[in-house]
């Protein structure tokens, strides 16, 4: 499994196979289901060896004008460090390291794909800053899985209606396609982790695991106003973040609809795995909250 850089992901999956059967979430078999499931859906493609679609003009100046691309390679690139950090703090379980080993391995790519498309199409990236080892793993990655669970259902929603709007052209959504489809792995697998985590942590240490996870959701939410802000500084724009996002890809939704569509494609893209393991449900969850306050017009 060879990557731009010419090495591989080395990881061996472990020759023991969760039951089939019911498990107790938090057990033996459920981390096997959900190290497993990450394990044997990886797509060992290789970002060095894309090929990214020509582009009409206009099409091109659509995909280069989306003001996006810093974030995105800087939040992937912070995403692979973290997630690696904390695949060194679990090094004494096989299943664990191994299955996080990978995820950081594919965090990574994400990184190197996106680094390839924005240099095949010309665009003007800012300096990236150094990408820091955490000094608590364990907080990094909460923030990079509860991060994911956040943009990854919008991401689903937004590339959705890009697709219909052929704001992005098809042959450039089959191309970005496996990245999608890492994500939805991404948040499947962290989710059931953090069940995991809890349940196999000491009574007494997890009410300051449920304060970390506050914290985490806390900060994200300041830290998202603090992206709306670096868009656009205006209040109008903050409170309209996500539906702004859709109008630029050239489709004009409401935010009611476009909660439905984001909801449809998180469930579909989670469909196809084992209906034992966990599904992310607080963003959801918030969003058809927000979507019956919110008049369809």
């Amino acid at each position: 499994m060879t990557d731009i850089t010419g090495e591989m992901w080395k990881g061996v999956i472990p020759d023991r196979r969760a039951p089939g059967g019911p498990f107790n979430l938090g057990g033996e078999a459920h981390k096997q289901l959900f190290c497993r499931t990450l394990l044997e859906t990886h797509n060992p493609y290789k970002p060095a060896v894309i090929d990214w679609p020509k582009l009409e003009p206009d099409a091109l100046e659509r995909v280069v004008s989306l003001p996006i691309w810093d974030i995105a390679v800087q939040t992937e690139g912070r995403a692979g460090q973290n997630v690696k950090a904390y695949a060194r703090l679990v090094a004494d379980d096989d299943w664990l390291r191994t299955t996080v080993e990978l995820n950081a391995f594919e965090e990574s790519r994400h990184k190197r794909v996106l680094a390839n498309l924005v240099e095949a199409y010309g665009i003007t990236l800012q300096p990236e800053p150094p990408y820091k080892v955490p000094r608590d793993p364990e907080w990094a990655f909460m923030v990079t899985g509860f991060s994911e669970c956040i943009d990854s259902f919008f991401a689903f929603g937004l590339f959705d209606l890009a697709r219909r709007s052929g704001f992005f052209p098809d042959e450039l959504v089959e191309t970005f396609e496996p990245v999608m489809h890492e994500e939805a792995r991404h948040i499947l697998f962290f989710v059931n982790w953090a069940v995991w985590r809890r349940r196999n942590l000491a009574w007494w240490k997890r009410p300051w695991f449920e304060l970390r996870v506050m914290a985490v959701w806390l900060f994200l939410a300041w830290e998202r106003v603090g992206i709306a802000r670096g868009f656009d500084a205006t209040p109008a724009n903050d409170a309209n973040f996500t539906l702004t996002g859709a109008s630029h890809v050239g489709l004009e939704v409401t935010l009611r609809q476009l909660i439905d569509i984001c909801l449809a494609e998180n469930e579909r893209r989670l469909a196809p795995y084992d209906v034992r393991l966990l599904r992310p449900r607080f963003v959801p969850a918030m969003a058809r909250l927000a979507r019956r306050f919110t008049r369809d017009t």
